[in-house]
């Protein structure tokens, strides 16, 4: 089917926070996505067809058309390059902070830095865009582990409350980006497919515009 759909969804707490939306917006799995071991998922629309894939992996999903949609952290389309994508909507959903964090009251050493993350490219062009000659060490997670152990200097991590810093001896520093989710599109498939992708794209302005993913998990709050 030649105007089928398909949209890439991030697993986890983006996922979590988008069904709603996309429930408000008439688009609902065919089964419990939290259920199932299954990766591709039919939904309540014969035309759109939903992928649960690695955050990492969205962009690149869409960027190559094998995803007509996605939906993606705004810190993975920074780390990846998002440029090749269209970006029409910000979801407000997921919403944290991409930081430098330091040991509490630890200056940094003249010279070179060492720099432990997982987001390697956006860490060379902050630390490009400052001058700072430094050594980029790339970790996968526990990030706050590799200052304690004298790994690194500095790490550049997702920051949400900050208490994982604080319980490990390390402050928030600068502030590289705010980070929520966003919707991204295949240029192609905008395109070719331009009527039904903007239906749905105008249908999710709706469902952010009303609160709903806001609403849901203070609803989820309340009830826990």
């Amino acid at each position: 089917m030649d105007q089928e759909i398909i949209i890439a969804l991030t697993k986890g707490r983006i996922l979590k926070e988008t069904l709603p939306l996309l429930a408000a917006a008439g688009i609902e799995p065919a089964e419990d996505i939290s259920k199932s071991r299954k990766l591709i998922f039919e939904t309540n629309q014969p035309d759109i067809r939903l992928l649960v894939i690695r955050g990492s992996d969205v962009p690149t999903y869409v960027k190559h058309g094998a995803a007509d949609m996605g939906v993606s952290g705004k810190d993975m389309l920074l780390e990846i390059g998002g440029a090749d994508l269209y970006e029409p909507l910000d979801l407000n959903i997921s919403k944290c902070r991409l930081m430098t964090a330091g040991l509490v009251g630890k200056d940094l050493p003249q010279g070179r830095v060492r720099v432990a993350t997982k987001f390697t490219n956006i860490a060379k062009k902050y630390c490009a865009e400052r001058g700072m000659q430094a050594d980029i060490i790339k970790l996968y997670g526990a990030m706050e582990l590799a200052p304690l152990m004298d790994l690194a200097d500095l790490i550049v991590d997702i920051v949400d409350t900050g208490n994982t810093l604080r319980a490990n001896g390390m402050e928030p520093l600068d502030l590289i980006a705010d980070v929520s989710s966003r919707l991204v599109v295949n240029r192609a498939a905008m395109k070719r497919k331009h009527a039904r992708i903007q239906a749905i794209i105008d249908s999710l302005r709706v469902a952010v515009e009303a609160g709903i993913a806001e609403e849901k998990s203070n609803t989820e709050a309340s009830a826990s």
